[in-house]
């Protein structure tokens, strides 16, 4: 598995626990990489960078993702699915000049792997409308 795959994945697990466990960003970073001792500095690193976006810009994440996904609220999405999403859309904020195909292509790639077969189809929808929406939005 790549680095990237890896941090990506990271993120979603810290994003998991901080949504489940209604901790704070800093609670989550705390113990999270206490139990990962074996995660090099590059994983970590984009995993950081990834979680940190997704936290302290939440807000505009979670309005995105609401926006684009037509007629679900964020709580009634699953869990897995809804902090999926919140990993990819702060990588298409954080990090513009990655294409959003593979973000998307990543993210439905750990979908497989992690959420349930439906949700596929969910996460390439609300991600494809997310990443043509920034796209048609001239960056600041």
């Amino acid at each position: 598995m790549g680095t990237r795959r890896k941090s990506r994945e990271l993120t979603l697990q810290m994003l998991f626990q901080a949504d489940m466990g209604k901790q704070s960003a800093e609670d989550v970073r705390k113990t999270f990489w206490r139990e990962r001792g074996d995660v090099s500095e590059d994983v970590q690193g984009f995993a950081e960078d990834l979680f940190r976006v997704a936290t302290a810009r939440s807000q505009e994440v979670d309005k995105l993702i609401e926006d684009h996904a037509q007629h679900w609220r964020m709580e009634r999405m699953a869990a897995v699915d809804r902090n999926i999403l919140r990993a990819a859309v702060a990588e298409f904020l954080a990090f513009p000049h990655t294409p959003h195909a593979v973000v998307i292509n990543e993210a439905i790639e750990i979908a497989r792997k992690f959420s349930a077969p439906e949700s596929v189809q969910f996460i390439n929808g609300v991600l494809d409308s997310v990443g043509k929406d920034l796209e048609a939005k001239p960056q600041a």
